[in-house]
């Protein structure tokens, strides 16, 4: 009798654990809030973005933002690239997994006098010996911006984010961040 004892307490643990999980997925579903996507970005960020932009020319460097709001559908067409259509990988994330999606996110680019467009890390166009790049950075996180530099792993050097103290995760159950 104790081998069929043992049995049913295995079943009893295994249904127990199985009905505790089908109950965190339920309540886990209920946290999510019927919130639109934004379609646009945040305010608070444009107008940090724009202050990065004044900032950066006093000390003479001239900056264009690449990217800064974009769609799941944009972030998902990005993600393809270098996957299942021709060019480099971009992005690590998929549609609604980016602070771009939900216009919490910039790119930038260094412009030069002719107008070109620049990536370059170790430029010093201003001869103030620092990186024009760097100075910029700088800027960004005195503005409050976080820099996809200093992440671990993946390095994303034309990032800066404000994440308002919200995760992906929660930007996605609905959470959004204050506006004024």
């Amino acid at each position: 009798m104790g081998g069929f004892a043992s049995v049913k307490w295995i079943i009893r643990v295994v249904f127990v654990t199985l009905l505790g999980f089908l109950v965190f997925l339920i309540i886990d579903e209920m946290r999510k809030k019927n919130v639109p996507m934004p379609t646009e970005i945040h305010p608070i960020v444009a107008e940090k973005r724009d202050q990065l932009i004044q900032r950066a020319a006093q000390k003479g460097i001239t900056i264009v933002i690449t990217d800064d709001f974009r769609s799941a559908e944009e972030q998902d067409e990005l993600y393809e690239r270098g996957r299942s259509t021709e060019g480099t990988v971009v992005t690590h994330v998929e549609g609604g997994e980016s602070y771009h999606n939900y216009g919490l996110a910039i790119d930038f680019a260094l412009q030069l006098k002719d107008g070109t467009v620049v990536w370059d890390l170790e430029r010093d166009d201003n001869k103030n010996e620092k990186s024009d790049w760097m100075e910029v950075v700088s800027i960004g996180k005195e503005l409050g911006f976080e820099w996809g530099g200093d992440w671990v792993g993946f390095k994303d050097y034309p990032h800066l984010e404000m994440d308002f103290g919200l995760s992906i995760r929660e930007l996605q159950y609905g959470e959004r961040p204050p506006v004024r």
